[in-house]
């Protein structure tokens, strides 16, 4: 479901020269939110699914916290290289596109300023417009590169760095993703505070996807509190699952 529209009120606040100077300075730098974001749901989810299937089989919660923290660390490593040799290609096919385009502009440039006043046509510009429109951003070396790059190529301008969105993403996997060990981890150390570390565990954890997936809805069109119950579902029907299986497994081989 789409978010509440703002008025028109709220609409020619956002659109100030001072509004639009700062949303336009931070929208083109790159954030690394949206790393963290995805990394505490896959961390809470798959370490969840662990406890679970644990629980359904019956182990003990020592075996809860070898698994769960075996998780953390192995799946969260890997979740983080993964986004790291992600970000690495993107970063790469910019350098080598921009590459590309400055040695056709050195090499053919009138092939170029072709290119540039088609892209152009496209977007409405005819006659003496589009003519000044080419040669504005042919003037400039860089200017012109980028604009190769957006309009044709359709690369976004804005270089993430594979190291920090990899830190992001292990950060998020390892610190929510530790929240269903919680319970456990201090049933362990002091076993009278916590009788039933499952049950909290489980409430924990629920929290945990619906906050996380609140925060999710910053980055889509749709209202928070749908964001974090669909999540919440979602990680639910993981922990379900794992927690069948477990009980399966547990009855079968005990």
């Amino acid at each position: 479901m789409a978010r509440a529209r703002p008025s028109r009120q709220e609409l020619i606040r956002q659109h100030s020269a001072a509004e639009i100077r700062t949303r336009l300075e931070t929208e083109n730098r790159a954030g690394y939110l949206s790393d963290a974001v995805y990394g505490g749901i896959d961390g809470t989810v798959t370490t969840f699914a662990v406890v679970s299937g644990v629980a359904g089989a019956g182990l003990s919660s020592d075996i809860v916290i070898i698994l769960g923290f075996a998780n953390l660390i192995g799946d969260g490593f890997s979740m983080a290289a993964s986004n790291y040799l992600g970000t690495r290609v993107e970063q790469q096919l910019h350098d080598d596109v921009r590459e590309t385009e400055k040695h056709h502009i050195d090499v053919y440039p009138e092939g170029e300023r072709e290119e540039v006043r088609q892209i152009f046509a496209a977007k409405g510009f005819e006659g003496d417009d589009l003519e000044r429109a080419v040669e504005i951003i042919t003037q400039d070396r860089n200017r012109w590169i980028d604009t190769m790059l957006t309009d044709e190529y359709g690369l976004s301008l804005i270089r993430r760095s594979p190291v920090r969105a990899a830190v992001a993403t292990m950060i998020a996997f390892n610190v929510i993703g530790f929240i269903p060990l919680l319970a456990f981890v201090i049933a362990w150390f002091a076993p009278q505070m916590m009788t039933h570390p499952y049950m909290t565990s489980t409430f924990l954890t629920a929290v945990a996807f619906f906050s996380v997936g609140a925060i999710k809805s910053k980055f889509v069109d749709e209202r928070w509190y749908f964001a974090g119950g669909e999540t919440l579902i979602v990680g639910g029907a993981a922990a379900l699952l794992a927690y069948l299986v477990g009980a399966f497994l547990g009855n079968l081989i005990g």
